[in-house]
C-alpha cells in the first residue's frame, strides 16, 4: 500500500543533535482510565522531534518492513503540491491538526485508492468528513493523546494574559524596568469567573487545573456532566453559550470545528461577554470570526485573545491576528510538545497496525467509518464539512 503522510518542516537549523531531557516521564493510563496508545513497537526514542518531515512519526521502517511504500512531505496546499499530487493513488493518508492537510471534497474524489485517512493527534475538521462518509473513507485520530498537552497551554495562556506576561517580558528582555508600564494591564485571576466551551476530557482538565486558583468555574456543553463532577469542582452548568459568556471573566474554547460550531463566536456572541473578558482559544481558528476578534480587541470589548489555532493554517502572512492588540498567538504548538509526540507517533502506528491486520481500531479513535459518524466523531461532530476557504493556506511564506 501507499501512505502518504504531511508533517510540518525540520527546524530551521536543522534536527536537533541532543534534547533538554534525557527521558520522559512513564504514564500508562489517562485521567478516565483509557490506556495509552499500545503498538506492538516502536522505533522511535520517546522524546525525539517526530512530528517534523525528518521525524516521520517513527514510521519509515515500519511501514518499509512490510512492504508498504511512505511518502513524506511538508507541502500541503495547492493543486500543484506535492501531497495533492501524490494522494491520487494513495491508500492511507496521514495528517497533523498543526500543519493540516486539508481534505476537501474534490481531494477525496481524485483519491479512488483512499481507505483511511489519520489524524495524527486529535481533531479531524480538516478532513471533509461529509465527503469521507459519501467515499466511504474512514477517517480516525488518536484520542486523549494530547489532551493534557492542550489544557496545560490554556492554564499558560490563561495566566499569561490575565497577569500580561508578554509585555513585562518584553520589557526585561529589551533592557527596561519600568515598572508602571509592566502592570498597568496586569491583575490577578483569583477569584474570576473562568468558563468553558464544552468540557471534554480538554475543557474538563483546564477546569481542574484552574480550580486551585480560586476561581469560580462555568460551563456549556451539549453533554452535561455528572452531578458528582459539578459538584467537586463546584461547577456552574448553563443551558447556552450565551448565559455563560455573559458573566465569565475568562472564556476557553474547547469544542470541536463542525458546522454547528463554526464562525460561533462572531460579532453578536461577542458583544454579549463582559465587557474587558479574556478569550482562549485552543479549539479551532474557525470557530472564531477573524475580524470580530480583531475589531474586539481595538474596542476594548475583549481585553485580550490567546489562541494557538488559525484558519486556514499555516496562516497567511497578512493574516489580522498577527497584529492586533493585545494578543497572545502562537502557531498551534498546544499539542505537539514533544510529550505529546511520542504518544500521537505511537497511536498512529497502533492504528495502521489494526488496519493491516484487520483487527478492529480502539472505537475511542473513530470518527467515521463504514459511511457513518462514529465513535469520537458521532459524540462530538455532526454531519457536514469545514473545509471551505482552507486555499487561503497557499498564501503564506516561509
Amino acid at each position: 500500500m501507499k501512505i502518504l503522510c504531511v508533517l510540518y518542516d525540520d527546524p530551521k537549523d536543522g534536527m536537533p543533535k541532543n534534547y533538554p531531557l534525557s527521558e520522559l516521564p512513564e504514564l500508562k493510563k489517562y485521567p478516565d482510565g483509557m490506556t495509552l496508545p499500545t503498538p506492538k513497537a516502536i522505533d522511535f526514542t520517546p522524546g525525539e522531534l517526530l512530528g517534523c518531515v525528518s521525524g516521520e512519526l517513527g514510521l519509515r521502517k515500519f511501514l518499509e518492513e512490510r512492504g508498504h511504500t511512505l511518502v513524506i512531505t511538508s507541502d500541503k496546499d495547492g493543486d500543484n503540491s506535492v501531497a495533492a499530487k501524490e494522494i491520487v493513488d494513495a491508500d492511507v493518508v496521514i495528517s497533523q491538526p498543526f500543519w493540516p492537510f486539508y481534505l476537501t471534497r474534490e481531494l477525496i474524489e481524485k483519491a479512488r485508492n483512499l481507505k483511511l485517512a489519520i489524524t495524527a493527534g486529535i481533531g479531524s475538521d480538516h478532513v471533509d468528513l461529509q465527503a469521507a462518509m459519501d467515499n466511504k473513507v474512514d477517517v480516525v485520530e488518536v484520542t486523549y493523546c494530547n489532551s493534557i498537552s492542550v489544557s496545560e497551554h490554556i492554564v499558560m495562556m490563561i495566566l499569561s494574559m490575565v497577569r500580561d506576561y508578554h509585555n513585562q517580558h518584553a520589557i526585561a528582555k529589551s533592557g527596561g524596568w519600568n515598572i508602571a508600564d509592566a502592570v498597568q494591564r496586569s491583575y490577578d485571576v483569583e477569584g474570576m469567573h473562568i468558563g468553558t466551551v464544552a468540557a471534554g476530557r480538554i475543557g474538563l482538565s483546564a477546569l481542574r487545573k484552574m480550580k486551585p486558583f480560586e476561581t469560580h468555574l462555568h460551563y456549556f456543553d451539549r453533554h452535561r456532566l455528572p452531578e458528582s463532577i459539578e459538584k467537586e469542582l463546584d461547577l456552574t452548568f448553563h443551558e447556552s453559550v450565551e448565559s455563560m459568556v455573559a458573566v465569565c471573566d475568562v472564556v476557553t474554547i474547547n469544542c470541536p470545528l463542525h458546522p454547528e460550531t463554526e464562525n460561533m463566536f462572531d460579532k453578536e456572541l461577542i458583544g454579549k461577554m463582559k465587557k474587558g473578558a479574556y478569550l482562549i482559544n485552543t479549539a479551532r481558528g474557525k470557530i472564531c470570526n477573524r475580524e470580530a476578534i480583531a475589531d474586539a480587541l481595538k474596542s476594548g470589548q475583549l481585553s485580550g485573545y490567546a489562541g494557538d489555532v488559525w484558519f486556514p493554517q499555516p496562516a497567511p502572512n497578512d493574516h489580522v491576528w498577527r497584529t492586533m492588540p493585545n494578543h497572545g498567538m502562537t502557531p498551534h504548538t498546544s499539542g505537539t510538545s514533544l510529550s505529546a509526540q511520542a504518544r500521537y507517533a505511537a497511536g498512529t502506528r497502533e492504528i495502521l497496525e489494526c488496519f493491516f491486520d484487520d483487527v478492529p481500531i480502539r472505537a475511542q479513535y473513530l470518527i467515521v467509518q463504514n459511511g457513518e459518524l462514529a465513535g469520537a466523531g458521532a459524540h462530538s461532530y455532526s454531519k457536514g464539512t469545514a473545509t471551505s476557504g482552507s486555499e487561503e493556506a497557499e498564501r503564506y511564506k516561509k
